[in-house]
């Protein structure tokens, strides 16, 4: 068995509870056969082309020699250093795949210009543009980071002398506007299933194309799927998607937070992976399934909010020695492609268990289109509700302004948050230079005494983004914005990074604070490698 699970406490009631009804009812089996009836009428539209993921293993198999042929040629060449242009689902799961294999794969999944510059220059441990290759990747041809990630290396490829046809590769759904422009550029082009959804994609073009031109042995991947499909197929209560399904989305009160730990397990960032499978999956029709990454020594593991279900991922969760000590918890382990298996069907299914389509996306576009709105109006910035320690200050309600310090706005936020609520941090920052600000989760989960998530800007709006918007309604937001002098033109566009970035920010916010009134403060770093330091000591 490539996947093991151990479950007891509250959890195993639960599942004890919900595990019969799906088996009696065949679920497994019916979403194999690709049934799209069970997720009612109103979904069933959406599901029919959006099944296709069942079979990704085998469909996927023909794309293998191609993609190991364009790896020996580029090898061949000198071009060893892969950069990935994408988002959400496009760029999470190359990025476990790699990160898992110990495979370098530098992901461009930001618009911060500092981060956009960084992906460019390349550095002189991998090299710089004269050996990398650019992996562009967008389902719908359209998606603005990756269409802008584009044309940014399209024109640092030339100025250098380099002919972008050779340097740049496509993946994208048949029929989209990137594979006619890529066509037209010369570009070498992969396309993929188009009846697979973005999140559900790892074991697809999306996942495969990438991870395999770093060098990932991507045939022990899909072996590693494929040694689970039958598991994850038949009407038994051994089922692991079933049972995982039933434990994080049954239950009566349901724990509708799910901490995820990294704890032993040889899998690199899958938590991360799963935060967005899931959140942007189940968060819609205000409920869902909010994933928390956690660290083994998070806050929230010490004070066990009774709407928190943890997720511990271990490297055998046979083991006996775990089961004392991880009481009441969902212990996970298995190969990463028996772990994208089972999660995708977990995820499907637990939005049977919840009644929501777990394959659209309804409310993604409000940001993308706020973000739009200003780049075209280009309104004046909001004066911000005061400036202290350098840290311009901005609230979606003047109350949270009234203390008058980072800390006091800071506790008048966290007053905001409801006994079975939550915090948001998005940090719209240049990730690599100030990635130690990912800490600053730790003290707000301490300080606030919820669940707390952290984001960066803007590659969360294509994952978790759905959740905030359309899930419950218990969630409170702090952004985190820099000021810089770093810029980068988009060539043939009228905005640059800089202006996009902020503008992504400014437009998440409205939509949060206007369009579903949650909370929003907004910290703009005017000093940023002065200012982390203010903003960690006012979150203690």
């Amino acid at each position: 068995m490539s996947f093991h699970l151990h479950l007891s406490g509250h959890v195993e009631e639960a599942v004890e509870r919900t595990l019969p009804g799906l088996v009696s009812s065949l679920v497994a089996s019916a979403l194999t056969a690709g049934d799209d009836s069970l997720w009612g009428a109103t979904a069933q539209a959406e599901a029919s082309r959006r099944l296709g993921w069942v079979q990704a293993v085998s469909t996927s198999r023909p794309l293998v020699p191609e993609i190991l042929a364009l790896r020996e040629e580029l090898v061949a060449h000198g071009t060893t250093r892969i950069v990935l242009a994408g988002m959400g689902g496009s760029s999470l799961a190359p990025e476990v795949i790699a990160q898992t294999a110990g495979v370098p794969l530098t992901i461009l999944d930001s618009t911060a210009p500092g981060q956009v510059l960084a992906a460019i220059d390349g550095d002189a441990e991998a090299g710089g543009l004269d050996r990398t290759v650019l992996v562009v990747s967008s389902k719908s041809g359209s998606t603005i980071e990756t269409d802008s990630a584009l044309r940014a290396f399209d024109a640092a490829f030339r100025d250098v002398g380099i002919d972008p046809a050779e340097r740049i590769v496509v993946v994208t759904d048949p029929g989209s506007p990137l594979e006619a422009a890529s066509g037209s550029a010369g570009y070498r082009t992969f396309t993929a299933d188009p009846t697979v959804g973005g999140r559900y994609s790892a074991l697809t073009a999306f996942g495969l194309v990438p991870a395999g031109l770093a060098g990932v042995d991507i045939v022990e991947l899909l072996d590693e799927a494929e040694a689970t499909l039958l598991e994850v197929a038949i009407d038994d209560p051994g089922n692991p998607a079933l049972v995982l399904a039933a434990a994080i989305a049954g239950g009566e009160p349901r724990r509708d937070k799910l901490g995820l730990v990294t704890d032993g397990t040889h899998i690199v960032g899958l938590p991360e992976w799963i935060e967005q499978l899931i959140a942007e999956s189940t968060g819609k029709q205000g409920t869902g399934i909010l994933p928390v990454p956690l660290l083994p020594v998070s806050p929230e593991l010490e004070t066990r909010p009774e709407d928190l279900q943890v997720v511990r991922l271990v490297d055998d969760a046979a083991e006996f020695h775990l089961f004392e000590h991880h009481h009441g918890e969902v212990l996970v382990s298995g190969s990463l492609g028996a772990q994208f298996v089972v999660w995708e069907y977990a995820t499907a299914i637990a939005g049977r268990l919840l009644g929501i389509n777990p394959f659209d996306q309804p409310d993604v576009e409000s940001a993308k289109a706020a973000a739009r709105g200003l780049l075209d109006e280009r309104p004046p910035s909001i004066a911000p509700a005061f400036v202290a320690d350098g840290v311009e200050v901005r609230v979606s309600d003047p109350v949270l302004a009234a203390p008058g310090t980072i800390a006091g706005v800071l506790d008048a936020l966290w007053s905001r948050v409801p006994g079975d609520g939550y915090v948001a941090i998005h940090a719209y920052v240049d990730r690599l230079e100030y990635a130690p600000l990912e800490g600053l989760r730790e003290l707000v989960a301490a300080d606030s005494g919820r669940p707390t998530t952290f984001g960066w800007g803007p590659r969360f709006l294509h994952s978790t983004g759905q959740f905030h918007k359309g899930g419950p309604a218990r969630g409170v937001f702090l952004q985190i914005l820099e000021s810089t002098d770093v810029d980068l033109e988009i060539p043939g566009r009228p905005f640059t990074f800089g202006e996009l970035i902020h503008a992504q920010a400014v437009g998440d916010a409205t939509v949060l604070a206007e369009g579903h009134g949650r909370p929003v403060v907004t910290l703009t770093l005017t000093d940023p490698q002065v200012d982390v330091m203010s903003l960690f000591e006012a979150a203690q």
